[in-house]
């Protein structure tokens, strides 16, 4: 009988740092399962997810772009934080076959806030640069925690129209409005756009509207401009890593049924996929 697996899905995937963190727990943990890579086009997606499906050894898969809304009509049910984001990172095969899609990325990107929003003064006031996939979950995740947040993005009738979608009655703004210096401060200012990443231009954003927490997602530099001037200013940032860490750990128990090893903090694992 095949070894249990799990894999991740994408096109292109080849940059994928999640066979890495997987690969490290399962070592840790000594279980005998497997996790992989597979190039899927979206062409191919509906008969990637039936051959998977016949497969009793494959636990599922996590998704990244651009397949984490078109494979929804493809799978049987969603869980109810993937139906409310609208997009799906993790499927679950079922033991009777059924595909059931998540998003792990909700609770991977608010992890690391949690102490400060269980702490005396917490977060109130989030700004949100960006109106692509990933800012889907982490509006979601903002306002169940009870933020207030501003959506930006390039064109604020975007960032309108994804806040409808969502249900949450939110600001929208210009990205414009931010690349120079404001009155208005807020206390979370993430970076959920690919402005910053190796192959996109960069991020315009004075500081002027940050006053505690500064989280950008990119991991591609994983240490940004936007965190290297925030960590200069006296400010707390939180890298890409973290995220993608988090929420593949949320994804890892529904695949193999145990939680990673992460008492050290992941130092080792974060070790491992910069070195």
């Amino acid at each position: 009988m095949s070894k249990p697996y799990a894999e991740v899905i994408g096109d292109p995937i080849a940059q994928s740092k999640s066979p890495v963190i997987h690969g490290f727990w399962l070592d840790r943990l000594g279980i005998d399962a497997e996790y992989h890579r597979a190039h899927v086009l979206s062409v191919d997606l509906p008969a990637y997810l039936e051959q998977r499906r016949a497969d009793p050894a494959w636990r599922g898969c996590n998704v990244t772009m651009p397949h984490k809304q078109a494979i929804i009509p493809l799978l049987d049910r969603l869980d109810p934080i993937a139906a409310r984001i609208g997009a799906v990172n993790t499927v679950v095969r079922n033991a009777d076959g059924a595909l059931i899609g998540r998003n792990t990325d909700a609770p991977g990107f608010i992890e690391p806030l949690l102490p400060a929003l269980s702490g005396e003064n917490p977060p109130k006031r989030a700004l949100v640069l960006g109106a692509g996939g990933a800012a889907r979950a982490i509006v979601v995740a903002l306002a169940d925690a009870g933020l207030a947040i501003t959506l930006a993005a390039r064109d604020p009738a975007k960032a309108r129209a994804l806040l409808d979608e969502l249900g949450v009655g939110h600001q929208a703004a210009s990205l414009a409005d931010f690349d120079r210096p404001g009155a208005q401060a807020y206390d979370l200012v993430v970076n959920a756009s690919p402005l910053g990443m190796v192959g996109n231009p960069p991020l315009a954003f004075d500081l002027s509207h940050a006053n505690a927490i500064v989280y950008d997602i990119v991991t591609a530099p994983l240490i940004t401009p936007l965190l290297t001037a925030a960590r200069a200013q006296g400010l707390r940032g939180i890298d890409g890593l973290t995220m993608l860490i988090g929420q593949g750990a949320v994804a890892f128990e529904h695949f193999f049924g145990a939680s990673p090893p992460r008492a050290d903090g992941d130092a080792e694992l974060r070790a491992l996929l910069t070195a």
